[in-house]
């Protein structure tokens, strides 16, 4: 009987096996502590902001660097968490910042949007640019996408 019921409904247990365990499987937190980084400089005070825009995408942030200040060789700072080394950002400039290039001290990276996400998106709270290890933060201009503004 048991032999005759695997038959049968093997193409269809198998499914259903598979049905329940995917979902497990792509719920894993992005963590990699070879990628971990160091934490967040809380002794050091934001100074200024920057005419500089920053507009989420579903895996990026673009970065608009509206004013005649070129910066080179920094630390930009996503949520007082999550941290990229960028070589530059030129005066006028318009680059994009994978999020998945950025990390916490643990190993984390954000959560990336888009249409097969289980997390919610790391929400774009505060960015900010460090230059040095003395010198106060710089805040940039965090912007929501068009699509949000519309509604």
């Amino acid at each position: 009987m048991i032999e005759t019921f695997l038959g049968k409904y093997l193409g269809f247990s198998l499914v259903l096996v598979a049905a329940c365990v995917l979902p497990t499987a792509c719920t894993m937190v992005p963590y990699e502590p070879q990628k971990a980084t160091r934490p967040y400089p809380f002794e050091l005070t934001q100074g200024s902001i920057a005419q500089i825009q920053v507009i989420p995408d579903a895996s990026s942030l673009k970065i608009i660097n509206a004013t005649a200040v070129n910066y080179k060789d920094f630390d930009l700072w996503l949520n007082q968490r999550y941290v990229v080394r960028m070589p530059q950002l030129l005066a006028g400039e318009t680059v994009e910042v994978p999020l998945d290039s950025m990390w916490d001290q643990a190993g984390g990276t954000p959560f990336a949007g888009g249409l097969l996400r289980y997390f919610q998106p790391t929400p774009l709270v505060l960015v900010q640019i460090q230059t040095d290890d003395k010198s106060p933060l710089i805040g940039l201009v965090a912007t929501l996408p068009e699509l949000v503004r519309e509604r």
